[in-house]
Order: C-alpha cells, then sequence, then structure tokens
C-alpha cells in the first residue's frame, strides 16, 4: 500500500471509530487499514473508540491488533483506558480489559491520573468497580 493511501485510511480509520460507524470502521479494517496507525493530531482509532464508548468498534480493533496500552495524540490526550474510565463507557473497559489493558497504567507518559481516577472523577460507580475487579488502585 502506498504511503498516501496509508494515510488517507488512518484518517478514515480513525474518523469512523470516532463517530462510531462500525460497519465503515470493520471494512477500513478488511481493506489494510493500519489498526496501530495514528492520525496527523496523533489520535489512534482505539482512543477514538474508546472516548467515544463504540465498544463494537473498540473490539474490532483489538482483534485487527491495536494495542489496548498505546497512548493517543501528542500530550493532550491520554492512554484508550482513561478515555473510557473518564465518561463512563463500562462496556469498552471491559473490551480493554479483557484484552490485556493495564488498569494501573498513567497517562502522560506514566506520570498522569489513573483510569480509575477518571472513573471517580466521573461517578461513573459501575465503570469503577469494573477497574477495581481487574486490580486498579488510584
Amino acid at each position: 500500500m502506498s504511503r498516501r493511501r496509508h494515510k488517507k485510511q488512518t484518517k478514515k480509520l480513525v474518523l469512523a471509530a470516532q463517530l462510531g460507524c462500525t460497519t465503515q470502521a470493520k471494512a477500513l479494517l478488511r481493506a489494510g487499514a493500519d489498526p496501530r496507525a495514528a492520525d496527523p493530531d496523533g489520535t489512534t482509532p482505539l482512543y477514538g473508540a474508546s472516548v467515544h464508548g463504540t465498544a463494537p468498534i473498540v473490539r474490532a480493533l483489538l482483534a485487527a491488533g491495536a494495542d489496548p496500552d498505546t497512548e493517543s495524540g501528542h500530550g493532550d490526550q491520554g492512554t484508550p483506558l482513561c478515555a473510557a474510565a473518564c465518561w463512563g463507557h463500562t462496556e469498552a473497559v471491559r473490551e480493554l480489559l479483557a484484552h490485556g489493558a493495564d488498569p494501573n497504567l498513567r497517562e502522560d507518559g506514566g506520570t498522569g491520573n489513573t483510569p480509575l481516577y477518571w472513573a471517580t472523577q466521573g461517578s461513573h460507580e459501575e465503570t469503577a468497580a469494573v477497574l477495581r475487579a481487574a486490580g486498579a488502585s488510584t
């Protein structure tokens, strides 16, 4: 695949993940879009799907090889698990944990907040309970 086509597919995959377009995201993955590649802003498809709580896309990206612990953005986003926990997207949190996401991984290169911090700050008790059951601590 040419570099130009790769960049175009990456942008489309990140956008589909952010908008919750499951059919389009799966089609892009089948067409060879890299689930690990970030767009020019540094946003990964998995982060986009996680922050919006689209568990079917989270599942598809993880099955296609996305790393559940890859930080997204250029210092202004975070990990997929922190993103999902922040907004109380419990199903996305479950998918990430089932695929090996570290429940204690801090964002911002290891110096920021934990997923449990974000879940409790948002009063997302069910999400916090799932994280605690997976071994998360503050």
